[in-house]
């Protein structure tokens, strides 16, 4: 594996390279279990930006014929979470009802996003709708959503602060091919309080 000079940020390897490629692997299998007999089309639709090196991956193992769309939404503003998420960049088509939707994330934490997008897809006819994460923080998930699971899973992490192919922080660490834990000391800065003059 080729050194990053990002690398003396993470404090700890969570999934190696060789972890993600049998987590895809196998999702991939069993989507094509899934939706082989299905009539409809079925269409990733990579959620922005965190997910589009794992739908890279993921479209590549899947044998049966699929379609890409791609969503960006957004959900907080701030470190608050907004009461009606804002879709950035939705899917346009004219053939939803024909269409086996598989919602394509990163990481599945407070289950919010997820299940509104559940819901955004439904009301627009389409033939189905399902949901596929490579990494669940199942810990996190919001109280109200506790029940709530992807469809297909790779892994479940802790609750650390995982960047790595795709997740960042500030947008740096995409590039890394694992997912690592961030020291707390990159995202934790201590309070710079200017000092009185005297």
């Amino acid at each position: 594996m080729r050194e990053s000079i990002l690398d003396k940020d993470i404090e700890r390897i969570l999934c190696t390279e060789e972890d993600i490629a049998k987590a895809v692997s196998h999702i991939a299998v069993q989507i094509d279990n899934y939706y082989s007999n299905s009539d409809a089309k079925l269409v990733l639709v990579c959620i922005l930006k965190g997910s589009v090196v794992f739908m890279g991956d993921l479209m590549k193992q899947i044998s049966i014929p699929t379609e890409i769309d791609f969503l960006k939404i957004r959900t907080r503003n701030g470190v608050e979470r907004m009461p009606d998420p804002i879709i950035t960049l939705d899917v346009h088509r004219g053939d939803l009802e024909k269409c086996d939707i598989l919602l394509v994330e990163d990481i599945l934490d407070s289950g919010f996003t997820l299940s509104y997008l559940i819901e955004y897809f439904k009301k627009k006819g389409v033939h189905s709708v399902r949901t596929c994460t490579l990494l669940d923080k199942p810990i996190c998930r919001d109280p109200d959503k506790k029940n709530f699971r992807a469809d297909f899973i790779g892994y479940e992490v802790p609750d650390e602060f995982v960047v790595g192919y795709g997740l960042d922080y500030n947008e740096k660490y995409r590039c890394l091919p694992y997912v690592g834990v961030l020291k707390r000391s990159i995202y934790e800065k201590p309070d710079e309080k200017s000092k009185e003059t005297k």
